[in-house]
This record gives C-alpha cells, structure tokens and sequence, in this order.
C-alpha cells in the first residue's frame, strides 16, 4: 500500500531553526511543512509590507532553505510546502528561487499560492453584501474599517494540491489552514478529490496535520509528563505517515528526544479545539469524537477514525486592525512580605501617573510568583521570598503609554525597600493590532496558483 511521510519542521514563526534540516535529513520524507503564521504574525507582516512591498514574508524560511539546499540536492523526490510567504508570497518565492539557483538546483520548480489577501477587496466586498461582520459579537467591520492594517482568508489544500500537480518542488502559500499545509500533499498524491467521494479521507488527513502543525508540541514539547529523561533538548519534530484510506501512523526520527505516546499526541488533538466533533477548515469539518489512537511501538502512535461532519461554504477571515498602544515593565521585589510591596508598588506607580494627568483604557499589576498568573489554583498564594512585579497598561495615545515607561526607574530609589532588576532600561511601546474574526463565501475568493 502506497504511503506518504510529511514532517512538520516548524510550528510558528519563531521556532527551532535547525528543526527543519534535522527533520529533512534525518526523517526519511516525502514533503517537509513549514509553518510559520498566526494572526499576529499577519499584522506584523502587513506593517512589514506597508513600508516596504519586498517585505511581508517569514524571512525565516529563506535561512532555512539556504540551509535545506544540500538535503534537496541529496534527495531530490522531497518537496516543501510552507505558508512563509505570509502577505506576499510572490516576493518569497522569489527569494527562494534565487537561493535554490545560488546552490546549483535552479531545476527545481517553485509555485505561489495566492489569492487570500483581500485587504484591497474590503469595500467591494461589503458593497457586495459580504458584511464580514464579526464572529461573535456580529459587530459590523464598518466599526473598525479605518483601523484595518490586513485581511486573509484562510484558504485550503485544493491550491496546493494543485501547485503539486503542476510539478512544484517548493510550495509557497500566503495563508492557508494550518492542517490544509498536510492536506494538499496527502490529496495530490492519493488523487483524493475535493468533495463529497472523500470527504472522510480529508478529515483524517486533516486530524494528521492538526496533531503536527505546532511541530514539537506533539512530540514532547508541553507534555504533563515531561522530564531530564524526555530530552527535550534534542526533541524530534513530527512525521505523519499516511495510507491512501486516511489512517496514519505519528512518529519522530529515530534517536531524537521528546515522545510519541498517547498523551503527547491526545493534548495536541484537543489544542485550539471548541467543539471536537465539529473542527471547520476550508477543506471539511472533521469529527475528532470518532479518532482512535493506539500505541503501535515505542515512539509511534497509529491513528484512525476522524470522520467528515460536513462541508461549509465559507471561508474564514483573519482580520487585523490598530487598537492603541501597550507597554509593560518589571522589577524584582525580594524580602518579607514580597507580594503585597510589588501589588502596592504598581499602585503607587499608578498614582503617580494619574496626578501627571495620565489615565489608561486599560491596565493591570501583576505579582508574578505568588500566584497571579494560575489565580485561584491550590497552593498559588503564600509569602514567597522574591516576586516580579509586572505592571501594563494599553491607551490609544502613545504619548500617555511613553510617559508610563518612565515611572519604573523611580521606585528604585522610591519605592518600597527590596526593589531591584532595573538594569533592563526602559520597556518599549508597542502598538497594539486587535483580531476580528469573520466569514466570508468561498465564492467570493479565487485562490491563484502560479509557477515562478
């Protein structure tokens, strides 16, 4: 029976970037995944593009695949699929075709995906009685259009399977559906279509890209029960080895850190989950009541099951908007009766502020260490010798949040006794970009797919 490994070297924009080529070279793959965006990363690229239309992409992923060159040269069947072009994947693809060149493998063929950028579509869209309302609050986009830095819809696997079929080597996505990144490969190789004759198939493929979308967090990374005897220093990224029926086996290089077991892989089925028998993508809802997992050998979990629960006719829509600007600093406060001086010292600090003139839309003082991050938890509250005092505070103006910065240093000397950790300078502002969750009807979005 034919089988097809995918790997997962990378679960956000930010993670281990030796994981990738470790995976490559050592997972005995058909497709490496590499994915890199979250609504934040979205904003932060839209801002990227903003000031410069070369930009908006994972920079990440060009390092990566000058570093993967000599694996693809070696192996020469292993195809990538990545969602690292972000807000502009023609511009990452071109990169990445100038580093393939670079290293003497010019032959091998890269395809864009596209289409899910409909920023510059927004008006129309609404015009078109397409409201975008938002998802939960049913709040109309008209509240906050003027704020709107990015929109993307979350397209799926039929562009990528697609992009396969036309002979890419490397696929690069704009967004997708994180499990889609799976989806398309395991589609394009098993010849599965996109409708109701498969729709069980591309919900157990899409249980698979689920459980290794945020790489080592599925093998190890988090685990209840991780330990030194885990080896989470050398933890193993993810491969998924699928049949033709849907039913896979997870697994981890050999001779890797971390753990595939049933734990491992049952907290990382539930992660971001609402409702598991109803889990929307582009391509099905799957039915994550009807998964089985059994534990085939040490370091391998076969999983069945993962039934279709339906078709939706929408895609959704990640929308970022600017909501303000935050800031948050810390100090040290050590010695007797340690929590109560950090809660009064960003009292304090707070009615400096507020005599200055300075109220906030929002703030917050934080203990850290006696039991302000786990509030309510058995055994959080106590006398602890040393804490971190974290105060924050969000405002639509800058100026107010860059006055806030400059109350910190002051309590060295003013405050209450015990206080240190001020060498870190002043915290930064940061402006704030708020998400807005909708839907839109996949009839008004094309997806494009294109060879460089």
């Amino acid at each position: 029976m034919k089988r097809v490994r995918i790997g997962n070297g990378c679960g956000f924009w930010g993670d281990n970037l030796d994981a990738p080529v470790e995976l490559a070279s050592g997972g005995g793959l058909d497709y490496l995944t590499l994915e890199y965006l979250a609504e934040l990363t979205m904003s932060i690229l839209a801002v990227q593009k903003a000031k410069d239309p070369a930009a908006g992409f994972a920079t990440d992923f060009i390092d990566v695949l000058s570093r993967l060159a000599p694996v693809l040269g070696a192996q020469p069947k292993l195809k990538v699929v990545t969602n690292a072009g972000g807000m502009t994947p023609h511009a990452c693809a071109r990169r990445a075709k100038q580093v393939l060149t670079a290293a003497g493998l010019a032959h091998k063929r890269v395809a864009v995906v596209s289409g899910d950028d409909l920023f510059p579509r927004l008006d129309a869209l609404v015009a078109a009685g397409h409201p975008l309302s938002h998802l939960d609050s049913g709040a109309p986009l008209a509240e906050i259009r003027d704020a709107v830095v990015s929109a993307n819809a979350y397209l799926g696997a039929r562009p990528i399977a697609e992009a396969l079929a036309l002979g890419a080597d490397i696929v690069v996505t704009g967004r997708v559906a994180d499990a889609s990144l799976t989806v398309g490969p395991a589609a394009f190789e098993f010849g599965w279509e996109f409708g109701a004759p498969a729709l069980d198939r591309l919900a157990a493929a899409t249980v698979a890209g689920h459980l290794i979308e945020c790489g080592a967090q599925v093998t190890g990374g988090l685990w209840i029960g991780a330990d030194d005897a885990t080896r989470l220093g050398s933890v193993g990224y993810p491969i998924a080895e699928l049949s033709a029926d849907g039913s896979f086996t997870l697994s981890k290089p050999a001779g890797t850190g971390g753990a595939v077991n049933l734990e491992t892989v049952s907290e990382q089925l539930l992660y971001e989950v609402a409702d598991p028998a109803r889990y929307f993508t582009p391509d099905v809802v799957a039915d994550f009541t009807t998964v089985a997992l059994t534990q085939q050998a040490p370091d391998v979990v076969r999983v069945t099951g993962g039934t279709a629960n339906g078709l939706t006719d929408t895609y959704k829509v990640s929308v970022a908007y600017r909501d303000g600007f935050m800031s948050a600093g810390t100090l040290v406060i050590a010695g007797p009766g340690a929590a109560a001086k950090a809660r009064r010292s960003g009292a304090v600090l707070l009615e400096k502020l507020k005599r200055a003139g300075f109220t906030y839309a929002e703030t917050r003082v934080e203990a850290l260490g006696a039991g302000d991050c786990v509030p309510g938890v058995v055994g959080a509250a106590g006398d602890p010798p040393e804490v971190v005092l974290r105060v924050a505070v969000r405002d639509p103006r800058r100026a107010a949040v860059e006055r806030f910065t400059k109350e910190f240093a002051p309590l060295v000397t003013s405050g209450f006794p015990g206080t240190t950790g001020y060498t870190t300078g002043r915290p930064p502002v940061r402006e704030v970009f708020a998400y807005w969750p909708a839907l839109v009807a996949k009839s008004a979005v094309a997806p494009v797919v294109e060879v460089v």
